[in-house]
C-alpha cells in the first residue's frame, strides 16, 4: 500500500458511497475504470489498470468485490485494499478486438458475481459509475448480468465524494506539486536557443521521475509560434532566440495530479513579451484574492474575466481561469460566470489564467492549491517564487 492514503481511509469512502447510494435507492454500484479514465476507480479500491479494464462492485453490506483480467491480476492485488478480487475475460485489453487466451485464468462471470449478489438480498436497482468511460458492448454485457434489474448512471455520487479531500489527499498533491515544480525549475534552468522543445521537456521528465513521481501524465510544450495550440505536444521544432515557451508540467502521485506552468523565454525577451507576461500574472492575483471558502465560484472567474475586459484582451481569453485538481488533472469543480457553488474549505483546485492568439504571445499560468479554513494554500512554492521575482525585476528567475 502506498504511504498517504491508509487502508482505514478507503473503508470510509465506501461507507460515504454507501449512504449516497441509499439516498438513490441502490442496492449496488459498479464503479468503472481503466487505465486512461482510472479517477473513480483509484478512489474506491487504489487499483489502476494497466493495458486492461477494471471495476470495483460496491453492495450495501459485506466488502467491495474488485474486478480484474488476468495479466494484470498480481498487480491488482500488489495495489488494492480490497482481498475479493474476480477476473473476467470481458475486462482483458482494451485496444486490441481480439479474443486473447489466457490459459492460467481464473475467470469467474458477471452472472456468478450477481447471483452471488442476489442470493445475499435484493438487487432491484444498481448504479454505474463511468458509463461515459466504457464501450457499448461492455456496458451491454454489464446489464444483461442481471435480469429484471434496474442500472443507472451514479457517475455524480463519485464526483460528489471526490469534491472536497482529507489531508491524506492534499498530502499526496503537495508531493506531486513540490515535483513538478522541480522538473519545472529544470526547464527554466536549462532553456536555451538551439535545443528542441523535446530536448527542453526531457529536462522536466527525467528530474519529475528521478524526484519519485508515479507518471507524468502530460507536458504541454509550445514554442515561438506553436504557443498558439494551447495544449500542443513537444516537437522537434528547434527553439530560437526570443522564442517565448508555453508549457505545463503535469505529475501524479499515487493517483492524485498537480500541475504547474509559468511562462518564460528562450534568450532574449521583448518588451511586448513582458507586457503580455505581466497581464498574466496580475490576472492570478486578481484569482487568488478571490479564493476563499464561502465565496462564489463564479466571482473569481468574473474577477479575472473582468480584468481581461478592462484590458481590451477579452477575445484570447478561451476559457474559464481555474478547475478542480485530484485523482484527475482537471476535475469538479470547473466554474464559469453563472456559477452558483460556493468554494468549501478541502477543495483542491489549479488556477489556469490564460490567454491564446494575442499579438505577443500565448501562454497560461497554472497552480495548484488548496482552500483552507481562512482562504488558501499554493502547493506550489515555485510558481510563488517566479511571480514574487517576476514583479520585482521583470525576469522569469527560479532564485
Amino acid at each position: 500500500m502506498p504511504g498517504n492514503i491508509s487502508a482505514a481511509e478507503y473503508r470510509e469512502r465506501i461507507e460515504r458511497l454507501k449512504l449516497l447510494m441509499a439516498e438513490k435507492e441502490l442496492d449496488a454500484c459498479l464503479v468503472y475504470g481503466d487505465e486512461y479514465r482510472k479517477e473513480n476507480l483509484r478512489y474506491v479500491s487504489n487499483y489502476w489498470p494497466l493495458f486492461e479494464r477494471g471495476a470495483t462492485l460496491v453492495r450495501q453490506h459485506g466488502e467491495p468485490i474488485v474486478i480484474a483480467a488476468p495479466e494484470g491480476e498480481l498487480m491488482c492485488r500488489e495495489m488494492t485494499v480490497w482481498d475479493d478480487i474476480r477476473l473476467l475475460p470481458q475486462f482483458t485489453c482494451v485496444t486490441v478486438p481480439d479474443e486473447i487466451e489466457y490459459p492460467q485464468a481464473n475467470y469467474t462471470s458477471l452472472k456468478v458475481i450477481m447471483d452471488e449478489l442476489r442470493a445475499q438480498g435484493p438487487l432491484r436497482r444498481i448504479g454505474i459509475s463511468g458509463i461515459d468511460a466504457m464501450s457499448a458492448p461492455l456496458l451491454k454485457s454489464i446489464e444483461d448480468s442481471l435480469e429484471g434489474a434496474e442500472w443507472v448512471d451514479a457517475g455524480d455520487l463519485l464526483f460528489r465524494l471526490r469534491m472536497t479531500k482529507t489531508e491524506a489527499e492534499v498530502e499526496c498533491l503537495r508531493t506531486a506539486a513540490r515535483i513538478a515544480d522541480a522538473g519545472y525549475r529544470r526547464m527554466i534552468e536549462n532553456v536555451k536557443p538551439g535545443m528542441t522543445e523535446l530536448e527542453l521537456s526531457a529536462f522536466a521528465y527525467g528530474e519529475c521521475m528521478k524526484q519519485g513521481a508515479e507518471s507524468v501524465p502530460f507536458i504541454v510544450m509550445a514554442s515561438g509560434e506553436r504557443v498558439r495550440t494551447i495544449i500542443g505536444r513537444p516537437t522537434s521544432k528547434v527553439i530560437e532566440d526570443g522564442d517565448m515557451i508555453m508549457t505545463a508540467i503535469a505529475v501524479q502521485f499515487e493517483g492524485y495530479v498537480a500541475t504547474v506552468g509559468f511562462p518564460f523565454v528562450a534568450g532574449t525577451m521583448s518588451d511586448e513579451q513582458r507586457a503580455f507576461i505581466d497581464l498574466l500574472v496580475e490576472a492570478e492575483d486578481i484569482a487568488l484574492s478571490k479564493l476563499r471558502p464561502g465565496a462564489l465560484q463564479r466571482e473569481l472567474v468574473q474577477a479575472v474575466k473582468g480584468y481581461f475586459a478592462d484590458r481590451n484582451v477579452t477575445r484570447y481569453d478561451l476559457y474559464p481561469p481555474l478547475h478542480g485538481c485530484g485523482l484527475a488533472e482537471a476535475e469538479s469543480p470547473y466554474p464559469d460566470e453563472n456559477s452558483e457553488a460556493r468554494f468549501e474549505a478541502g477543495m483542491t483546485v489549479n488556477t489556469d489564467i490564460s490567454l491564446f492568439g494575442h499579438p505577443h504571445g500565448s501562454n497560461r499560468v497554472e497552480e495548484s492549491l488548496v482552500v483552507t479554513a481562512d482562504g488558501y494554500e499554493s502547493m506550489s512554492a515555485l510558481v510563488r517564487t517566479l511571480s514574487a521575482n517576476w514583479k520585482k525585476t521583470g525576469a522569469v528567475s527560479v532564485g
